[in-house]
């Protein structure tokens, strides 16, 4: 498995064989970063952190040169600094990140509407119908790479394969600025090289699952009984393994995403002890999480937390609601219910609500009356004063006055999707 330095890479000759290699997984490198040493070329050849420098922030990215001393995104920027102290720190720019994002999917789909955004750097694309415009899998993705370096200034990597499994595998071995294509014939071949830790869906608790029991290769998962993967893994995830093993995903590139939840977390400066706070802050997490909601005509039919306390341990707790809701309030109420059954043992660090099972907005039907029709009055009337004045112009009476000592950087104020 390639390592998130870049050492090991692994890339494709350039007159590699390229049959059947329809899906391509194109993957900017150290994106954040990239970005910067573009706006910034005296960052060229430096280490890098993306991240508040101020109090307790995390870092959102960092270049390859600070991967190397073994920082790594989600690492808390004090202990980066700690292991890299020539880094640079850099805070992020997101609006920059959405621009340039933006115009490399632009270039994507100058070449395919088949394009699947994963996240802000990242996309599968389906180039089976492209190939009489474009050329080969291999000639769309040399092309494709130079295109982005030219015209926009950073690099991307492709991996290239019959498959969206596979495809995404052979991006992160070619890390960074890389080419490598899996011809369809060579897929089980490729497979049987790689770690169970190597596969796309397999997390870290997964994978310890399945070496406890002897299976540390892909290869390994094939002769492996199915039922045995179902009694480590589950049922549903133990027959994927075991069919992405034998190279079977028959997953489409699909261009329409569909939300599977909505988030906001908070890291706090100070550690916080004041359960009161806490509760108000859940409360201002939720508004924010459902205005996202209303904003894309959706509702939620669970609400989760999350709680770090000061030596890290995260607890992470859920509930499923009666009805679905986008009112900040009713989630609010929720998240409140699963804190106040916590054991607050230690100061907490960081808090985060999320939606989950989300759907259509209205697909739960309208009933006689709306219980939480006041509630839902005042979050119109913050919409409507929002979309008139701008964010920040109306607030809750619950948050005037209220003092903002725990508060951390705007920076690192997460915003996150799943």
């Amino acid at each position: 498995m390639g390592r998130g330095d870049g050492s090991g890479r692994i890339v494709s000759p350039p007159n590699a064989d390229d049959t059947g290699a329809g899906i391509l997984h194109v993957d900017m490198d150290a994106f954040y970063a990239s970005v910067a040493v573009l706006d910034d070329p005296t960052l060229a050849g430096k280490p890098i952190i993306i991240g508040a420098p101020e109090g307790r922030s995390v870092v959102s990215s960092a270049s390859y040169d600070a991967r190397r001393y073994g920082v790594r995104a989600a690492m808390p920027v004090g202990q980066a600094i700690r292991l890299c102290p020539q880094a640079i720190i850099v805070a992020p720019r997101f609006d920059r990140y959405v621009e340039i994002s933006r115009r490399v999917m632009d270039m994507f789909r100058d070449v395919t509407p088949l394009v699947e955004p994963l996240s802000i750097d990242e996309a599968f694309l389906d180039i089976t119908g492209a190939r009489r415009l474009w050329g080969s899998p291999r000639e769309i993705a040399q092309r494709l790479r130079a295109r982005v370096e030219s015209e926009v200034g950073i690099t991307c990597s492709i991996g290239a394969a019959s498959t969206k499994h596979v495809a995404k595998m052979a991006s992160t071995l070619c890390k960074p600025d890389g080419l490598l294509i899996i011809p369809a014939a060579k897929t089980l071949d490729f497979l049987a090289t790689r770690p169970v830790r190597a596969m796309w869906g397999v997390g870290p608790k997964a994978a310890e699952a399945l070496e406890s029991r002897g299976i540390r290769m892909i290869s390994d998962v094939r002769v492996t009984p199915p039922a045995t993967l179902e009694r480590a893994l589950g049922p549903a995830m133990g027959r994927r393994v075991w069919d992405l093993a034998h190279g079977v995903d028959a997953r489409d590139v699909q261009t329409t995403r569909v939300e599977k939840s909505i988030s906001h977390e908070e890291t706090f400066e100070t550690d916080v002890t004041d359960a009161g706070f806490l509760r108000s802050e859940l409360l201002r997490l939720s508004d924010r999480v459902a205005v996202r909601l209303r904003k894309g005509a959706m509702e939620a039919r669970g609400v989760a937390i999350k709680v770090r306390f000061d030596d890290f341990t995260t607890v992470n707790r859920s509930m499923t609601l009666s009805e679905p809701t986008d009112v900040g309030r009713r989630i609010a109420q929720a998240a409140q219910e699963l804190f106040d059954a916590l054991d607050l043992r230690a100061p907490v660090r960081l808090v985060g609500v999320k939606t989950e099972k989300l759907q259509p907005s209205g697909g739960g039907g309208l009933g006689l009356w709306d219980d939480d029709a006041d509630w839902r009055a005042v979050d119109d009337a913050m919409d409507g004063a929002t979309a008139r004045f701008g964010s920040g112009v109306v607030t809750r009476a619950t948050f005037l006055g209220r003092s903002n000592r725990y508060a951390e950087p705007k920076a690192n104020d997460l915003d996150e999707r799943s």
